[in-house]
């Protein structure tokens, strides 16, 4: 509840914001389109809590919100200083220099708000389940929720129509989404046309006339560097390459800056830089020349604090498994996906995909980083030092001066280096290869083959021959064989960026559902219960038209978080019929002599309940018996669920399990059990006659393909 309390606070200081929407001047329709989404959001969770939860025991079954609560709060905060940010009364021709030219302006904020969004109704259904005493209630809801989730709805119009307006996935809001940055360029050439009329109560000075063009000019149209120069501009310290930070009308930029270079050389690098707009790529603004000096300024969208491996470096210490939280990790890893997504949406490949080249921000207090890909398409500036080639540049930033750079590197390229062509390294799935070394160094604070004692001249042939690095043992799973599958040695292998976004966009959701236990360091760290790229492939071969290349939308966030879990409610049901097919197998094979079937563990499940945390290429194993002796009862559902059954469970699975029986009090520890899954077995007494004990089911093997073995496993 505390968590609810302070999104809708959030939310008030931006409808106190909003209170003065006539004052703004600088993207107007942007920022409203934020406040109403930021509305819409609120109103929909609010809406389901409503619906589906009780007041009175908000303090003790709404435990499932609080980490997905506490990332819409962070969602809608991040909103809001945005919004806050573009009415500040500063010097008004600097903000609208830093806000403008850019179509990416509030788009990371609505990417952030529908991906929770999604992540908070889910956590309101597995709250509902275990809210309440009535079992017809609880059936009634799980029952509704089922028919969410029907694989008919999986497509785009029928979700759109049923369940869009919960999900915030409405055909207005996909308009708005389109058209508000195009509504604010033309409101912004009106502004500047009043105020550069005669008729203007302020008239314009010889300084700020020249400024008014430059936000007025089309991206990429080249300016007098007197424009720039001759404003409060001066450097406050030379960052990576030939960046440095600037401070121009008071704000700071990132500022590429070319002396004695060649014009068509830079003039390219202009036209790539100023041809792309997301808010995970670093891209130019504005580009100023001087002809005398032949001097070159480029203008960049954001100054970006550090560069990813200096990063790393600096937060990673020994008293640190690992540098950043893994929800972080996983953060960086999206939003480094996501850029890369977007310039493979327009041609463009990166080739030197390297942690130099992955600039940083932090957002906030929480370690959380704003993540921006950089240097993509440089020019091959012929100025008064030649630009290094790609291994030197990469050994020049990396972090230790010993790294091979050939690390960074996919086996084709290393393959192909002597070849000469610059289009060998310039390829799709050599930027996922690189990725995946990145994502290394992110999940465990080491560079790729820092500890390895082949590290050395010979590197690029052990790589060639199959080598890659070791991840600690107790790396999760799920996101090591991502990583690995990155760096497949066959490029056809490799996922391409829109899959790897999608997969952690779940993963993330994963990892907001299951928060890691504070007060248990020791704990096991929860499992997703399937592999999402088995889940990706099979909806990968449903909707072909995610496997093109076209530009990444916002908009269809909510539809994919809602796919990702269709599939996985559908191969959770194809697990339980194959439980509930082996039961009654067993209950037929004779075993039940004495005409008692009632024992069977999954005889009576819903339709709509969850699996048990397994994948379908593990093993599966039974529950063992608790060494009690009470019977399972054959009477109805008691409507009793677990949230974790007994920590084997992740908690948006095992909510959906139910029991025969009664729960049972635990004497060590006062807290409630669930009723033991069991089966009856004929024993024969010492006395000749038949006895029904209670025995722990077999545990049976699963093949990959998800059907039982008749082997057992001990």
């Amino acid at each position: 509840m505390e968590q609810l309390r302070q999104v809708g606070e959030a939310l008030g200081g931006i409808h106190a914001l909003m209170a003065f929407s006539d004052d703004l001047r600088i993207n107007p329709r942007q920022c409203r389109l934020l406040a109403d989404a930021c509305a819409l959001a609120f109103a929909a969770v609010a809406a389901e809590v409503r619906a589906h939860l009780r007041f009175d025991e908000r303090m003790t079954k709404w435990k499932p919100l609080e980490s997905p609560l506490r990332e819409l709060h962070r969602a809608v905060r991040d909103a809001e200083g945005y919004v806050r940010h573009c009415l500040e009364p500063r010097d008004w021709w600097a903000r609208a220099a830093a806000a403008t030219h850019g179509a990416e302006c509030v788009e990371q904020h609505l990417h952030n708000l529908l991906w929770c969004v999604a992540v908070v109704l889910e956590a309101v259904e597995v709250a509902s389940e275990v809210t309440g005493s009535d079992p017809d209630e609880l059936a009634r809801r799980r029952l509704l929720f089922a028919k969410d989730y029907d694989r008919d709805m999986l497509e785009p119009r029928l979700f759109q129509q049923k369940l869009g307006g919960r999900y915030l996935a409405t055909h207005e809001l996909d308009a708005r989404m389109d058209m508000a940055w195009k509504e604010d360029r033309w409101l912004l050439s009106q502004l500047l046309e009043e105020r550069k009329s005669l008729a203007s109560p302020e008239p314009l000075t010889r300084h700020e006339h020249r400024l008014a063009d430059l936000l007025a000019a089309p991206r990429g149209k080249v300016h007098a560097a007197s424009v720039l120069l001759q404003g409060d501009f001066h450097v406050r310290r030379r960052l990576v390459g030939n960046l440095k930070e600037v401070q121009w009308m008071g704000e700071a930029f990132a500022v590429k800056h070319f002396v004695g270079a060649d014009a068509d050389a830079v003039g390219s690098e202009v036209t790539l830089l100023t041809s792309v707009a997301h808010p995970n790529v670093a891209h130019c603004r504005y580009c100023f020349h001087d002809e005398d000096k032949r001097e070159f300024f480029l203008v960049m969208d954001q100054l970006m604090t550090k560069d990813l491996g200096s990063y790393v470096k600096e937060v990673n210490s020994a008293k640190r498994r690992i540098p950043f939280p893994l929800i972080v990790a996983v953060d960086v890893m999206l939003q480094i996906a996501r850029g890369m997504e977007y310039l493979h949406s327009k041609k463009i490949y990166h080739g030197e995909l390297i942690p130099s080249n992955v600039l940083v921000k932090t957002r906030h207090a929480d370690a959380h980083l704003h993540v921006k890909v950089a240097g993509f398409g440089q020019s091959k500036v012929t100025a008064t030092s030649p630009r290094p080639s790609p291994r030197a540049s990469a050994n020049a930033n990396a972090n230790n001066a010993n790294v091979n750079p050939c690390i960074w590197y996919a086996p084709e390229v290393l393959e192909q280096e002597g070849s000469g062509q610059p289009s060998a390294k310039c390829t799709e799935k050599a930027d996922v290869y690189s990725f995946a070394m990145i994502c290394f160094e992110l999940l465990t604070g080491k560079i790729p083959f820092e500890d390895n004692h082949l590290q050395g001249e010979h590197m690029g042939k052990n790589i060639l021959a199959g080598e890659r690095p070791l991840f600690p043992f107790q790396s999760p799973k799920y996101l090591t064989s991502l990583t690995k599958r990155c760096w497949h040695a066959d490029p056809a292998q490799r996922p391409a960026f829109a899959s790897i976004c999608r997969v952690l966009r779940y993963v993330k959701r994963f990892l907001v559902m299951n928060p890691a236990d504070q007060g248990q360091p020791n704990a096991p760290a929860p499992t997703p219960p399937f592999d999402y790229l088995d889940i990706e492939a099979n909806l990968l071969r449903r909707f072909p038209a995610w496997q093109g290349n076209a530009a990444p939308r916002v908009s269809d966030v909510p539809f994919q978080m809602y796919a990702y879990r269709v599939m996985e409610k559908e191969k959770t049901r194809a697990i339980l019929q194959i439980n509930r097919d082996k039961a009654s197998d067993s209950s037929s094979d004779g075993n039940s002599l004495c005409g008692d079937d009632s024992g069977i563990g999954f005889g009576t499940m819903s339709p709509d309940a969850d699996a048990l945390s397994v994948s379908s290429r593990s093993t599966t194993r039974s529950l063992p018996d608790r060494t009690s002796s009470r019977k399972a009862s054959p009477g109805k559902l008691d409507g009793k669920v677990t949230s974790r059954l007994a920590g084997k469970l992740p908690v948006h699975v095992a909510p959906s399990l139910h029991f025969h029986g009664p729960p049972q009090k635990s004497k060590s520890m006062g807290v409630v059990r669930p009723p033991q899954i069991a089966r009856r077995t004929p024993r024969i007494k010492s006395d000749g006659h038949l006895n029904s004990a209670v025995v722990p089911p077999s545990r049976r093997r699963m093949s990959s393909g998800g059907h039982a073995s008749d082997s057992e496993v001990a």
